[in-house]
């Protein structure tokens, strides 16, 4: 089946492949005369499910033991509140902004704790990032905030910053959404983790934390239990009837990516990818990406036509041309291609070829 280049930032195309045994597996998962759907989260068949799915992404994101992998409900908005009502212990909490999702994260935690913005980027128009060095952390911050890729303006962190170089003892609190199971991680600068499935790992209703042992058990009295990290892990994820069916999707996502050679064998794909479309728009007279070189996702590429009045025709092209979903974010316009692990480098040159015929016409 040729199915259309989807490049949507969330939810996302998924693999076809998982797509495709998802649907074997609807009526009947493996014999069991049931649909993962009207499983019991306690049966035996979905305790596999989940045992297996959680440990196949300890072993793509290579997680330490000595941190707990939880699978929540809400999205990364609501761990903009779960997290400082579980370790913020209503102290200082330090936030980096670079850009809308940060945004967000800070105002919702201020409900929680008190909010010292160690760095921004607002005056470039989040098309940079500050330089650690030049954060003005805070001596007794809890932790620091900081989301490593920007789904709305194209920005990512290529390297985790080195927080005790910097002077700080806070943990760091990483919301990698958009770019998990992209690149590795490296968890000896990272004190937690959070992301919406939604984007590289599986369907909208999943949420994953990974959060270091020594972090857990610090929540605010006002936090639910539901969301208290520590019931949650003592409970393997299970204190409240979890969203199994995006776990078992997830779990499909996991598998996928181990067949294709793990997150090492995804990040080259996706700088291959990422090189393949800037190289494209920088070389446009039509079209143009305002993001510093040294931050530029590899996941969400936003870009602009120079003549705005050409992006609806643009828009209706590209949907002829079997190329889905690059009408950019409503505030800030223009275009925004998402090119997360599941599209295939094809997608990617598909979309290059229908940029450079478009140009060729309309230029």
């Amino acid at each position: 089946m040729n199915r259309p280049f989807n490049f949507s930032a969330g939810p996302a195309a998924m693999p076809q492949e998982v797509l495709t045994e998802a649907a074997a597996d609807m009526l009947d998962w493996h014999g069991s005369g049931m649909s993962v759907m009207e499983m019991s989260h306690r049966g035996k068949e979905f305790i596999s499910i989940y045992e297996q799915a959680q440990a196949d992404l300890r072993e793509l994101l290579a997680v330490p033991d000595h941190f707990k992998i939880l699978f929540m409900q809400g999205g990364g908005l609501a761990e903009n509140a779960i997290v400082p009502l579980n370790i913020s212990r209503a102290g200082v909490a330090d936030f980096i902004v670079t850009g809308s999702w940060s945004q967000k994260s800070e105002k919702e935690a201020r409900k929680y704790a008190s909010v010292h913005i160690a760095a921004s980027n607002e005056a470039d128009k989040h098309t940079r990032l500050p330089d650690p060095a030049t954060w003005q952390l805070s001596a007794d911050a809890r932790y620091v905030h900081l989301c490593t890729n920007e789904t709305i303006h194209g920005v990512e962190v290529q390297t985790l910053p080195d927080l005790k170089a910097l002077g700080s003892q806070a943990p760091l609190v990483i919301d990698f959404s958009s770019h998990v199971a992209s690149r590795p991680v490296d968890w000896s600068r990272v004190g937690l983790a959070f992301g919406g499935a939604q984007k590289n790992l599986g369907p909208a209703g999943l949420t994953l934390v990974v959060v270091r042992e020594d972090l857990l058990g610090h929540a605010l009295p006002v936090c639910p239990s539901a969301f208290n990290y520590k019931v949650v892990a003592d409970n393997q994820s299970m204190y409240n009837t979890p969203p199994t069916y995006s776990i078992y999707i997830a779990g499909l996502v996991f598998k996928w990516l181990k067949k294709q050679g793990g997150v090492a064998a995804m990040e080259l794909r996706n700088k291959a990818k990422a090189e393949l479309l800037y190289g494209a728009i920088d070389q446009s007279q039509l079209y143009q990406n305002n993001v510093a070189l040294n931050c530029r996702s590899r996941m969400n590429v936003p870009f602009f036509l120079r003549n705005e009045s050409l992006n609806d025709a643009f828009l209706l092209g590209a949907r002829e041309h079997g190329l889905l979903q690059l009408k950019g974010h409503k505030s800030v316009g223009g275009m925004r291609a998402s090119i997360y692990n599941a599209m295939p480098l094809e997608g990617v040159q598909a979309l290059v070829n229908y940029l450079q015929e478009f140009e060729k016409t309309h230029g």
